[in-house]
């Protein structure tokens, strides 16, 4: 299939899948025009990096792990992917930890400036003075 269709049915974009391609992660055979070919197995290969790079793993480490890849979308033992995959998770608790924190840090600054703003008196209107004729 060509790319067109391909990004047609995983609901990648065309660049996405030149990217894909140029990191190693999708390899398609070219026709004698140019033109990428890609097989039947390269739809599911798509959604496989898709998931995999949504669950915050670098292009690197995609590239580590969908050779462990099944079809159904478990991974089956591959030596050192496990260790790799555990490592992310560890990285991942800790920018979830860091964000949890940066959010109370911006609740606790908001509420401060709302409070100051709630105390500030609001300034009266005044009347217009109308000059003596």
């Amino acid at each position: 299939m060509l790319i067109g269709e391909l990004a047609e049915r995983t609901g990648a974009s065309e660049r996405q899948l030149r990217y894909y391609e140029h990191a190693g992660l999708l390899t398609p055979q070219r026709q004698a025009n140019g033109y990428r070919d890609y097989d039947r197995t390269a739809e599911q290969t798509v959604r496989q990096i898709r998931a995999l790079l949504a669950a915050g793993l670098s292009t690197r480490l995609v590239r580590q792990v969908l050779p462990c890849a099944l079809d159904e979308g478990s991974l089956r033992p591959c030596p050192g992917v496990l260790d790799k995959l555990r490592t992310q998770l560890v990285r991942l608790d800790h920018r979830a930890t860091d964000l949890a924190q940066a959010r109370e840090t911006l609740r606790e600054v908001i509420r401060t400036a709302e409070d100051a703003e709630a105390r500030q008196p609001r300034p009266k209107l005044r009347q217009p003075t109308v000059p003596d004729v």
